[in-house]
């Protein structure tokens, strides 16, 4: 490939599905990017995705990536070598490019040529799968055989086919699930045109993918020292300048809020790491304990020094399978006495249920504001005790027990049936219970179905990914006709 550009800017406007909706408009708008990344996919994104293409084959993508596609339109315009690569497609990226397709058409950009990437979906195949040997054991326990049924299965993909997407000439690019940090790892390798075992380039772009994946967890958000980070209302989101040369700068748009230095990339840099000798994606297994972070000021910091190795066999797969029904409701108790109280009304509404015939599987009783939030709870001997020290002296914790807390009461079972009559018993205990029960001011719990998380491998042997690109305009067609 012809030697491009010596460097490429790529930002990342969302860190998961409902982050601010206004981040990348103004990331897109301020930061001088040539890639807007917009990253949604957390580990239970999938199930929840999965509750709605249940209900809806049409759904299962992130809604609010068509409508901030929307505001995005007149960036795209403004800057025409801007382009987007996002996860959005979640479990239907077909679905969500023809929807996106359809509001670019609309803004006369019918022209635009999107592409949609899919293969991750194993639920058609695990029949198939399994066949050919795939056990799908739980990655963490290989011993527990896999539930009878799944809801959702999903192979992490890699970043081959966003580069060979954007190679294809996609402005836009929707995938389904991949490695969060395959979202920059794609554009890098498409721009450098690196070989791909070219391991620690590979790597350069996958710790650059890692620093910015979490939006603005890299530029202020969650910082130890918060009271340093100016004007978190207007937080900036992350932009990272990755070289040829595999070094990197970590900055954020000029006259932004949040920081960027030492402290909150070195404290990215060890988010969700494991072993940082082998961290392990799709593209690469990644090597951190020899990268450098150096601050340069002015928001703006340099890290180098990845070494990366050829990444595993398998592929990570994240599942879900249908797990009974839960449910949760909220009482607030006042008064003299009110942690005992409130305790003794969960305990009540326990009790009743037991007394209808149902025996719970599983219940939990929280008195929020006693400290009940915090691993170990309130007590001088926890790992909090020495925190609750300054509280227990103005008496609003320990020695001198709260007036008011919010009595929180959960359940799960297999029997819906159970649940909902769990859900019925926390409106009596305003009339039925100890004075100084409030706050029952909406509609009673409702059950929910739980679909739970089963982490698993499979081999990258058996997950083609297919790339499929067309202009706007076809595919508004297409969304017309369907």
């Amino acid at each position: 490939m012809a030697r491009g550009p010596d460097s490429v800017r790529i930002g990342n406007g969302a860190g998961f599905w409902g982050d601010n909706l206004d981040a990348p408009i103004r990331l897109a708008e301020t930061g001088e990017l040539d890639f807007l990344t917009l990253e949604y996919l957390a580990e239970l994104t999938l199930s929840m995705l999965a509750h709605q293409r249940r209900r809806d084959p049409d759904a299962g993508y992130i809604p609010d990536f068509p409508e901030t596609l929307k505001r995005l339109i007149p960036s795209l315009k403004a800057q025409p070598a801007l382009r987007i690569v996002t996860n959005a497609g979640g479990l239907n990226p077909e679905a969500c490019a023809r929807v996106a397709a359809r509001h670019l058409a609309e803004a006369g950009m019918g022209e635009t040529r999107i592409a949609w990437i899919t293969g991750d979906d194993l639920l058609p195949r695990l029949s198939e799968l399994k066949a050919a040997g795939e056990r799908f054991h739980h990655f963490d326990a290989p011993g527990r055989e896999p539930p009878t049924a799944f809801v959702s299965a999903n192979a992490y993909l890699g970043a081959r086919p966003i580069c060979e997407a954007l190679d294809g000439g996609a402005r836009i690019v929707i995938t389904g699930r991949v490695a969060d940090a395959s979202l920059t790892v794609g554009p890098a390798m498409h721009v450098f045109g690196w070989d791909w075992e070219d391991w620690d380039m590979l790597a350069a772009a996958s710790l650059a993918g890692h620093l910015i994946e979490c939006g603005a967890q890299v530029t202020g958000g969650l910082r130890t020292r918060w009271r340093d980070v100016p004007d978190y209302a207007r937080i900036g989101y992350p932009i990272a300048v990755l070289s040829r040369t595999g070094d990197c700068i970590i900055t954020k748009p000029q006259g932004s809020g949040g920081l960027v230095d030492r402290e909150t990339v070195t404290e990215q840099l060890l988010y969700e790491i494991g072993d940082p000798s082998a961290y392990l994606t799709p593209d690469v297994t990644l090597d951190l304990t020899g990268v450098e972070v150096d601050d340069l000021g002015r928001d703006r910091v340099k890290v180098k020094g990845a070494k990366g190795l050829p990444p595993p066999s398998t592929l990570k797969v994240s599942c879900a399978h249908a797990n009974g029904f839960a449910a949760k409701g909220d009482l607030v108790v006042c008064g003299a006495d009110a942690p005992e109280k409130a305790r003794s009304c969960g305990e009540m509404i326990i009790d009743r249920v037991g007394l209808a015939g149902f025996t719970l599987a599983r219940t939990e009783i929280e008195l929020l504001g006693t400290e009940a939030a915090l691993p170990g709870g309130f007590s001088p001997e926890g790992p909090f005790g020495k925190l609750a020290a300054p509280a227990r002296a103005t008496g609003s914790a320990g020695g001198i027990p709260p007036r008011e807390v919010v009595l929180r009461v959960s359940a799960w079972d297999s029997r819906k049936e159970a649940i909902e009559r769990f859900c019925r018993e926390f409106s009596p205990i305003i009339t039925s219970g100890p004075p100084g029960v409030t706050g029952y001011a909406g509609s009673r719990p409702k059950p929910r179905p739980v679909l739970s998380y089963w982490p698993s491998t499979v081999s990258r042997t058996r997950v083609p990914a297919r790339v499929q690109t067309r202009s706007a305009t076809e595919l508004a067609a297409k969304q017309e006709a369907a």
